[in-house]
């Protein structure tokens, strides 16, 4: 069995979690927050078989998408003073960890 845990943008969560709903793979939603944009996020925690593992990742990186955005920089993010003109990142996108699972019950 694989635990995989997958940190996706708050913009993506529905669509994801209904394509999940789609395929019948149990899911566990949970919301959280990025340690550098402090933005929403949502993190699946999916239990699967590893048979199944190429097709839940699969469906995470099709249903998520990465796209550009504008933020202003400022001195608390950089450490250092730039200018106010706002800059270009890419957000968005999955971040996925494949565990092993030693042991799983369920009560």
């Amino acid at each position: 069995m694989k635990l995989i845990i997958a940190i996706v943008q708050k913009e993506d969560a529905n669509k994801l979690q209904h394509a999940f709903v789609k395929e019948s793979i149990p899911v566990t939603k949970l919301s959280t927050t990025g340690g550098f944009l402090s933005e929403g996020n949502t993190t699946f925690m999916i239990g699967v078989d590893e048979q199944r593992v190429k097709k839940v990742l699969r469906i995470i990186k099709d249903e998520s998408k990465a796209r550009e955005e504008y933020m202003n920089p400022n001195m608390m993010m950089t450490g250092f003073d730039v200018s106010r003109q706002p800059v270009k990142i890419t957000v968005g996108g999955a971040t996925c960890f494949v565990l092993s699972v030693e042991e799983f019950k369920k009560f």
